[in-house]
């Protein structure tokens, strides 16, 4: 395997990297997640099931988001009739992660199934610049795995296969993505190349991509075909929130409701969801919002 830098960098940590086939047109990502998976578990006490399934779909959201082109973010959401109503986590083309489950305190299961009974997945691509552009499928196979491979499987995308795995310490991910012809041109070959490189990827088990280091896995998975591994871009959690941005939010209730919270308790406090940070609200920093919905002058 040839690397595309000569900056040596430890292959631990939260990490994306990603790798090509020399001779097929087909790319491969990888993602380990430590720290980040773990400061975002810190915030909220999730039950061991929706831990292991929020670290899942971090990790599905960092191989989606590193293909990512523009200014952006990427958003998977699920919402179910089973134990865990709301699931969504987020990626941005930095690879900055957030991500949350509301109803978990009823969530009893470790059962993907039951967890998410009867649940519909939203894949969102939502660029800074540029349409807005959302694909939603059924949960299927009770794996969010699965369930993606469908998504691109039915999306007219380029072929896509996933493999996920979390245990409430470290999440950790592979996909596979047929890139268009440029090395081969045969129908038929495509296919053998693909084929080949996905069984060889189904023997993979998830003790493997939780423990094993990228550039042995990918090694141990591909020893026999020539790949050029890349160098790791680190992935962190981030929180996009900001005063502004809850103040914008919080204008949306219109005055009469302000003006009513106001009234009863002085000043409004909002907390962001994701990460727990509060931001207060005076009279006088609504001001101009008042005003400007309902033409009164604050005094």
């Amino acid at each position: 395997m040839n690397e595309s830098s000569d900056t040596p960098q430890s292959d631990t940590g939260d990490q994306s990297r990603r790798f090509l086939f020399e001779h097929a047109d087909i790319r491969g990502e990888t993602v380990q997640l430590d720290e980040a998976y773990r400061e975002i578990l810190a915030i909220h006490q999730y039950p061991g099931g929706v831990r292991r399934l929020l670290g899942e779909f971090l990790a599905a959201a960092v191989l989606l988001s590193s293909n990512l082109k523009f200014e952006g973010k990427l958003i998977l959401q699920v919402r179910s009739e089973g134990q865990l109503p709301l699931l969504m986590v987020e990626c941005d083309d930095t690879l900055q992660v957030r991500g949350i489950a509301r109803g978990a305190e009823q969530a009893t299961s470790d059962n993907f199934d039951l967890l998410l009974h009867n649940g519909q997945l939203a894949v969102t691509i939502d660029p800074i610049r540029g349409q807005r552009y959302q694909g939603i499928v059924p949960l299927l196979q009770g794996s969010l795995a699965r369930s993606l491979d469908y998504y691109f499987e039915h999306s007219e995308q380029l072929k896509t296969r996933i493999w996920l795995a979390a245990d409430g310490g470290r999440a950790s991910g592979l996909l596979l993505q047929q890139l268009p012809a440029q090395l081969t041109q045969d129908d038929a070959q495509r296919r053998e190349q693909w084929d080949h490189v996905c069984a060889l990827a189904t023997t993979v088990k998830g003790a493997e991509l939780l423990t094993v280091p990228c550039e042995n896995l990918v090694h141990r998975l591909y020893h026999e075909d020539p790949v050029r591994l890349f160098e790791p871009t680190g992935v962190r959690f981030q929180c996009s929130c900001s005063r502004v941005r809850t103040r914008n939010a919080l204008s949306t209730l219109g005055a009469p409701e302000i003006l009513e919270l106001l009234d009863e308790q002085g000043s409004i406090t909002m907390e962001c969801e994701f990460c727990n940070q509060g931001y207060r609200f005076e009279r006088s920093d609504l001001a101009d919002v008042l005003e400007g919905d309902s033409g009164k002058t604050l005094h």
